[in-house]
């Protein structure tokens, strides 16, 4: 007796069958974000974590619908390429950086959508077109750090009103570098303060202008945010209270670690604010239809106890304007 053939029909279906089988069976693929920071995992932690809980509340459990990978430069600027180039070929769907690691990524890819977290001037410093319209593969939030120079110095004079030298610490980034000092001056001048710019473009800068500072009388010191500042913050936070120094930072994490005062926009929340984006990227919106958006929450801080520390008296009006207080 012949082996029966099957027909032609009932072939194809069970071919159909075995394939559709075999593809229920694959799981279906994770999504990664790759999350590249310049300073360290602890100064940034805070940070981190409001995006990771935000990430939750949006239905992402890490580790099982979701995978992070994280990759901290630990102030050295010099490892990002690197880094960036590992994020890269694990296949990230997003990264997720702060300015220092803008490039990096972008020299590593030119198709993975990037998130900045935060950046001080996206449409001047060239990496967007606009806020309402970034294009390319780049979006995200901005912290406005030049407007906020000003302020920061209006909140130290309110504080201390005898204040008439002030050291600006500043780090020039991209082609209007010069903003900061432009707006700083400008505040300056409305006060009545006499401003000493002291700009730093690498880590030998910083011993150069300290020693300016200490000479020309500095009685006070304002920093602006930046990666190359923020790398060195205890080298900074020493400079300012061995010298007593009246001190205003543009980061909480400063005052945390012993600064007296910060004012900035609220960093967590920019970080929280970041998950949105990713979890739209990873359904599907491009990057260049992604509007890059202002900070909406501010925080004063201030250190009352680095201000006994010192023989500050912060007066009390400060005080309640602040929005937290360190005993």
């Amino acid at each position: 007796m012949k082996n029966a053939v099957a027909p032609p029909i009932l072939v194809a279906a069970m071919l159909l069958c075995v394939a559709l089988t075999a593809g229920a069976q694959q799981p279906a693929r994770i999504p990664r974000i790759g999350i590249l920071i310049a300073p360290s995992a602890s100064f940034f932690s805070a940070r981190v974590e409001a995006l990771r809980q935000r990430l939750r509340e949006l239905g992402y459990v890490e580790g099982k619908n979701i995978v992070i990978e994280y990759r901290y430069a630990d102030g050295k600027l010099e490892r990002l390429p690197d880094l960036a180039a590992e994020l890269v070929g694990l296949k990230v769907d997003v990264i997720v950086t702060i300015p220092q690691g803008i490039l990096a990524a972008q020299k590593a890819s030119a198709t993975i959508p990037i998130v900045f977290a935060l950046h001080p001037d996206p449409v001047g410093s060239g990496l967007v077109s606009s806020l309402a319209q970034p294009g390319g593969n780049i979006t995200g939030l901005s912290y406005m750090a030049p407007d906020l120079d000003g302020k920061r110095l209006e909140l130290l004079k309110e504080a201390f009103p005898k204040v008439v030298r002030v050291a600006f610490l500043w780090q020039s980034i991209g082609p209007r570098g010069n903003l900061a000092l432009t707006e700083m001056e400008a505040a300056a001048k409305a006060l009545g303060v006499k401003l000493l710019s002291l700009p730093v473009r690498g880590l030998d800068d910083f011993d150069s202008a300290f020693a300016r500072a200490k000479r020309d009388d500095a009685q006070a010191l304002i920093t602006t945010p930046g990666g190359l500042i923020t790398t060195q913050q205890r080298q900074v936070l020493d400079f300012a209270a061995k010298n007593r120094l009246l001190a205003m930072y543009p980061a909480s994490e400063f005052v945390e670690a012993g600064g007296l005062m910060s004012y900035a926009a609220n960093y967590a929340d920019l970080f929280r604010r970041a998950a949105d984006y990713v979890d739209k990227l990873l359904k599907g919106t491009k990057p260049a239809d992604m509007p890059v958006e202002q900070p909406t929450k501010f925080d004063f801080v201030v250190n009352l106890k680095t201000a006994k520390q010192i023989g500050l008296t912060i007066p009390q009006k400060v005080l309640e304007r602040a929005d937290k207080v360190i005993q």
